[in-house]
């Protein structure tokens, strides 16, 4: 009988007296396994079906959507991507409106009238007063500046395109200046200067009155023309944009004009109201 050590089995022993016990044993019968890869083959063309069908459903869904928002229209017409048509199809819009609410005043005006109220011209008064705050016609001479963009082909190396633009503060600036050289009245681009007038900038547009406008921007101011150049003359803010203007090739154009007709404001007013007690 061999010792304990001489029967040990060593790692490289181990596969071949695995197989000769293998090649010594009974084979034993194993039971045929159930037909399993035709009934899943079966399920899997089952929810193959019901994903095309969701799918389907799901893009029916979103054509008949879309149909219905769209309503017969493109829903992205060429017109919207041309930012210049859309600002000149506001700027009708809002032209049209202006027209409409000014014939609305005139026709309050005259129902007013009829109805033996007085009319506002009547008080010298009252006709002095509106001109003054924009609501009727002025006439009278005046002083003209014109800002205008750098040329388009204008680029020079490192300088930020920001600067060869009109910004809303160089047209508030030529307009806080010819304020204080005593402009009577003012317009800009033709629409009448008026308390609550605010110039804003929306994208490479300034928007007055609701309206957006293009350069170049025309300010025209009605005064004593002498006293309206010295303070231009004299304000530091127009004075830089006159430097950047030799330096970038920005407009800068000022003239007089012996006489000019500025209409009446035609927009609507802000309405008043009163403090709760």
């Amino acid at each position: 009988m061999a010792s304990a050590e001489n029967s040990a089995v060593r790692p490289g022993d181990e596969a071949p007296a695995r197989a000769a016990a293998d090649d010594d044993a009974e084979t034993v019968p194993q039971p045929a396994a159930p037909d399993q890869p035709a009934t899943s083959s079966k399920k899997t063309r089952a929810r193959g079906a019901a994903l095309k069908l969701s799918i389907g459903l799901l893009a029916g869904l979103l054509v008949g959507a879309t149909a219905i928002t769209a309503q017969g229209a493109d829903l992205r017409p060429n017109r919207t991507s041309d930012l210049a048509e859309l600002v000149a199809q506001a700027q009708q819009r809002n032209t049209e409106l202006a027209a409409r609410a000014a014939e609305l005043r005139r026709e309050n005006e005259e129902l007013a009238a009829a109805q033996g109220a007085p009319a506002a011209s009547a008080d010298p008064d009252q006709q002095l007063l509106s001109q003054i705050v924009g609501l009727a016609p002025v006439k009278g001479p005046a002083v003209r500046v014109t800002l205008t963009d750098a040329p388009a082909d204008f680029a020079p190396p490192g300088i930020n395109g920001d600067l060869l633009v009109v910004h809303e503060q160089d047209i508030q600036r030529v307009v806080n200046a010819l304020f204080a050289g005593g402009a009577e009245a003012m317009t800009i681009q033709d629409q009448r200067v008026i308390a609550t007038t605010a110039v804003k900038c929306v994208g490479n547009t300034v928007v007055l009155h609701g309206v957006p406008y293009a350069p170049p921007y025309v300010i025209t101011a009605i005064g004593n023309q002498s006293a309206l150049e010295a303070a231009l003359a004299a304000d530091p803010g127009v004075q830089i944009y006159r430097q950047y203007a030799q330096a970038y090739q920005l407009g800068y154009q000022q003239q007089r004009i012996g006489e000019v007709t500025m209409p009446a404001f035609s927009g609507s007013l802000p309405q008043l109201t009163r403090a709760a007690r």
